[in-house]
């Protein structure tokens, strides 16, 4: 195990000693850190933001564990960065659901997920706000969309680089099997 590895493996126990235990947990950990509402974390703020969990690091350390971390060669550290980094291994049968669960949602199988591909799998009318008034069905999916998409909201959501994730092309006249559950086959979308 290298110095980066090391590092997160000790991050990542950190978090967890502190509660961070999921994405959202670990997304607030991550504004904490980045002091000048960036959104991405440079070398410095990572230093800082280690040194209050324990982990200290020289300037040189800091760098090298910022540039590990740093797949778009931007020099910093966004948030998808930091949650690829800092998330632990998924098991083969949670990949599996994932895949699974992605191509139901992708009704237009392009490999991203919008609303108009929600409309397809959910009901967003029986939602209070719906009901009420106060929010058309659209924004519904958009608010239900927005917990799995990224920093940017951008009303899409993909694989993020982690193509294994997806399940292989189908041709028109083939089906992945999809296991049954009851948020997948449901219709209607009540909380958001």
């Amino acid at each position: 195990m290298n110095a980066v590895d090391t590092t997160v493996e000790k991050l990542r126990a950190q978090c967890l000693s502190r509660g961070a235990s999921g994405i959202q947990d670990l997304a607030r950990f991550f504004r904490r850190l980045d002091g000048n509402r960036s959104r991405s974390l440079d070398a410095r703020e990572l230093q800082r933001g280690l040194a209050e969990l324990g982990l200290a690091l020289d300037m040189a350390e800091a760098e090298g564990v910022c540039k590990h971390w740093d797949r778009d060669g931007s020099g910093t550290v966004d948030l998808d960065e930091f949650l690829r980094a800092l998330r632990p291994p998924m098991s083969q049968a949670r990949e599996a659901v994932i895949a699974a669960a992605f191509a139901k949602l992708d009704q237009s199988g392009d490999g991203v997920v919008t609303v108009d591909d929600l409309q397809g799998a959910y009901s967003g009318r029986a939602h209070p706000k719906v009901q009420s008034g106060e929010w058309a069905e659209e924004e519904v999916l958009r608010h239900f969309l927005d917990n799995f998409d990224s920093s940017e909201k951008d009303g899409q959501v993909g694989a993020h680089g982690v193509p294994h994730l997806l399940p292989p092309p189908r041709g028109p006249t083939e089906s992945m099997p999809v296991p049954r559950s009851r948020w997948l086959s449901s219709r209607t979308i009540t909380a958001v």
